[in-house]
């Protein structure tokens, strides 16, 4: 998630390339939804291939016109690397600085992290000498139940591919929510990502309370785009989120708070001319992994793909091959969804992942849009269409609609 507010004048971040490095493709968790299948302990990044990339990346400034940069450190977990991460900074800032480069103090070290290691004197001190230019997400699931039925420790056996049984799996529930309260001293407008999958689906109200009670003012809600859900689940879906609705309206939550699955925007036809865009920034951004290849995205490198071969760009050595990136350049809404899609009476907010579109995809195209989330979508629709109609009645009512609008909290959608 990307938490960008600052007190610098420089940031310019609706311009902003994201340029992410893959430092680990270790975790100490083994989350039962995770995209990644291709985690492992010995694909590590050195410092050689990080220091090649930036050079190249610099070194190619008029390859990259964005005004700002988001330097995103991802793994598995980043903070298992971060000796290696703060020497990366350290040489950034440096070289930003000696070359005179347009995104000298235009910048952001950007993180999502698991926050076991959160606390450690090494990611303290990070933060500390980095804290204008930061951010950082931690990802907590809610409820000590919800997070801790997917967010599991790994064991040696996991590594051997032996899932351990229900009864002994170990949750990270108590590992992270020990740290809340330090990120959100250093980041008090920090959101969380919460990620919904099938299994969970009866405990999204109670967690997002839950996580509202920890005192994290935004939550940004996305179910996975795999191709995982049952029947019934669009209905249980949208049961929950009228829960939520309700008791977000009825407690007063609406003022201070914000939960991503409502929106005034979402479930609307869409303007095939003004609105036909691409939902992410595939192809726009670059990420460089520990072996110093190039992708167009995190979700098209090997340990993201199921069934596809990597979609390589490039490398440090030969550059970008910009033959490579040039399909996504004509991706838009149109260009790779069906027509039923592109009708839809409720189009507007219905995300999807660029790069599970190539892996699901029955060739080895980018245009051939997955929709496993059709009917999760329409769900979420139907009970965010009855959560504004509740609170807005209720504001008329009151005689606060004016108020609302002039303060309400913001929230920003968390897709991948």
């Amino acid at each position: 998630m990307k938490n960008l507010k600052t007190k610098s004048s420089e940031w310019r971040g609706e311009l902003a390339k994201s340029i992410t490095f893959i430092v680990t493709k270790d975790c100490q968790l083994a989350c039962k939804y995770c995209y990644l299948v291709g985690k492992n302990t010995k694909e590590r990044m050195s410092w050689e291939v990080a220091k090649q990339a930036i050079d190249y990346i610099l070194g190619h400034e008029d390859d990259f016109k964005e005004e700002s940069v988001i330097w995103d450190f991802i793994g598995g977990e980043p903070f298992l690397e971060i000796d290696l991460i703060d020497r990366i900074c350290d040489y950034l800032k440096t070289e930003m600085f000696k070359r005179n480069h347009h995104w000298f103090n235009s910048y952001r070290f950007s993180f999502s992290t698991n926050g076991i290691n959160y606390h450690t004197e090494k990611v303290q001190n990070f933060i500390k000498k980095n804290r204008e230019h930061l951010s950082i997400g931690i990802t907590i699931d809610g409820t000590r139940r919800k997070h801790d039925m997917n967010r599991i420790w790994k064991t040696p056996e996991m590594e051997q591919g032996i899932m351990p049984k229900p009864k002994d799996e170990r949750g990270s529930y108590d590992d992270v929510v020990k740290n809340i309260p330090l990120w959100l001293e250093q980041f008090p407008s920090a959101g969380t990502k919460v990620t919904i999958s099938s299994a969970d689906l009866p405990y999204i109200c109670e967690s997002v309370l839950h996580l509202y009670s920890l005192g994290i003012h935004e939550v940004n809600i996305n179910c996975v785009f795999e191709n995982v859900w049952k029947d019934g689940d669009d209905a249980l879906l949208e049961e929950q989120l009228m829960q939520l609705a309700d008791a977000i309206i009825d407690g007063g939550y609406y003022k201070d708070y914000a939960c991503s699955f409502f929106s005034e925007s979402i479930g609307k036809p869409m303007d095939k001319v003004l609105e036909n865009n691409n939902w992410c920034g595939a192809g726009r951004m670059l990420a460089v992994d520990a072996n110093g290849i190039f992708y167009p995205c995190t979700r098209f490198a090997q340990y993201s793909l199921r069934d596809k071969q990597a979609w390589v760009i490039g490398n440090v050595h030969d550059g970008i091959d910009k033959n490579r990136l040039r399909p996504f350049l004509t991706l838009d809404r149109c260009t790779q969804s069906p027509q039923e899609c592109i009708d839809c009476e409720v189009a507007s907010g219905c995300a999807w992942c660029q790069g599970e579109n190539y892996d699901a995809a029955y060739t080895n195209t980018i245009f051939q849009r997955s929709t496993a989330i059709c009917k999760m979508h329409k769900a979420r629709v139907r009970a965010n269409n009855y959560y504004w109609n509740k609170l807005f009645r209720k504001l008329e009512l009151e005689g606060e609609r004016e108020e609302y609008e002039r303060n309400k909290p913001k929230s920003n959608e968390i897709t991948c």
